[in-house]
């Protein structure tokens, strides 16, 4: 029996029991969406955190400032370590090999005032490297430079969210903005950045778009340090040349600093290579789950094939005994109930395609959870949906195979 007939007489098969073919294919259906579905969803999570990793650049690494109780403070003061300073930065910048580029922070929460306007901000002074390191990027006016630092000039960047909150319709740049009792020029504003709503490390929950960015140097002497017990700055950020660096790296400025504070516990290292590393290996694993799950769906949609299969057997013996006594081979009636199994697959895995995209697309639209489709996974989910109406559609073919015509004929 030629493929073209056997393709043939699949179709018929379908058309001539729409509604119980259609019933057959929803596990095929169903299964397929929701394998497209889980995987888009995976995927859009994974795109997010590699974005929020190379937001914290993944060639840096963040030594941050702990924030510490009253008495840690106390504590580790008396056991000689004034926190971190540019001092530090100064020695990782000598000793450390492989260092392109350094900045160094410091941090205020403070009022943010504008007409009768006003915001709680971080105020942050900055050295002019920071933004090209964290991947900043400007919306409109000008950088802070090295000029404005060595001048210490009073002016600063405005993160997107303080722009929008104080300025509204207006246009920020070469306005005056008002910090604690100081008064500084805007220069430029910041694209909106990504919230960092996870943990990592000493930047948990913090919200980049509210800060206000001034030189270090204008930082140090308008606002300076509050109190003898506070670090001179809140962070140091370190740029290696090349990422296979950056954990022989981390371990030197551990001891650079292990040193310098006196085996005081009082920074933390961030590596964003590694949290990314270790977010890829977490994000296979969960789609590798959301997968799996899905695909009981394409099994269920098999076993069910099956069964319609051997019902449909059952209900042409008759026509199989008359197809054997005329000269048909055992293995085209295989080919004949394998075809129908497949084309009842193929069919139910297009229309699950069909279905998972637009399950994927609506719930990017409608919830806050982004999702992005791949062709790798449709692939997948219609490549699966075709070998399980092969697989279960083999049992039924083989059953109707060995049937004896005579028995068959005679069947009521």
């Amino acid at each position: 029996m030629q493929i073209e007939e056997n393709l043939k007489l699949a179709w018929s098969g379908l058309t001539d029991h729409k509604f119980r073919s259609f019933l057959t294919m929803l596990g095929i259906i169903f299964g397929v969406a929701s394998v497209i579905a889980m995987l888009s969803i995976g995927e859009g999570a994974k795109r997010e955190a590699i974005a929020k990793y190379q937001d914290l650049g993944v060639n840096n690494i963040i030594v941050r400032d702990k924030d510490l109780t009253a008495e840690e403070l106390e504590e580790v003061r008396i056991r000689f370590s004034s926190g971190l300073s540019t001092q530090d930065a100064q020695s990782i910048k000598e000793v450390v090999p492989g260092v392109e580029k350094i900045a160094c922070q410091s941090e205020l929460n403070a009022e943010v005032k504008y007409a009768d306007k006003s915001v709680k901000s971080t105020v942050t002074g900055v050295t002019p490297d920071f933004f090209g390191m964290m991947n900043y990027r400007l919306k409109s006016g000008e950088w802070l430079n090295e000029t404005h630092s060595a001048l210490r000039r009073k002016v600063c960047l405005l993160g997107a969210g303080v722009a929008m909150t104080l300025y509204r319709q207006e246009d920020p740049v070469g306005k005056m903005v008002k910090v604690e009792d100081q008064w500084l020029e805007v220069i430029g504003i910041l694209e909106s950045k990504a919230l960092f709503t996870e943990t990592v490390g000493e930047l948990a929950a913090r919200d980049l778009n509210n800060d206000v960015y001034l030189p270090l140097e204008t930082y140090l002497t308008r606002f300076g340090l509050t109190n003898q017990m506070q670090s001179q700055i809140k962070q140091i950020t370190v740029r290696v040349a090349n990422s296979g660096q950056i954990v022989e790296a981390s371990n030197l400025i551990r001891e650079i600093l292990k040193r310098r504070h006196f085996n005081n516990d009082d920074y933390s290292i961030v590596i964003p290579y590694e949290l990314l590393k270790q977010e890829e290996k977490e994000r296979q694993i969960y789609n590798f789950l959301l997968g799996a799950i899905a695909a009981i769906s394409l099994i269920v949609g098999g076993i069910g094939i099956m069964n319609i299969m051997l019902a449909t057997v059952m209900e042409r013996t008759r026509e199989i005994g008359i197809r054997r006594a005329i000269g048909a081979r055992k293995k085209d009636i295989m080919s004949q109930f394998v075809s129908e199994a497949v084309a009842i697959s193929i069919t139910g895995g297009i229309i699950g395609v069909v279905l998972g995209i637009v399950l994927s697309l609506t719930v990017s639209l409608f919830t806050d959870i982004k999702t992005s489709i791949q062709l790798y996974s449709i692939f997948i989910a219609f490549a699966f949906s075709v070998i399980v109406g092969i697989s279960f559609g083999y049992l039924p073919a083989k059953n109707a195979a060995n049937l004896k015509p005579v028995d068959s004929i005679r069947y009521e």
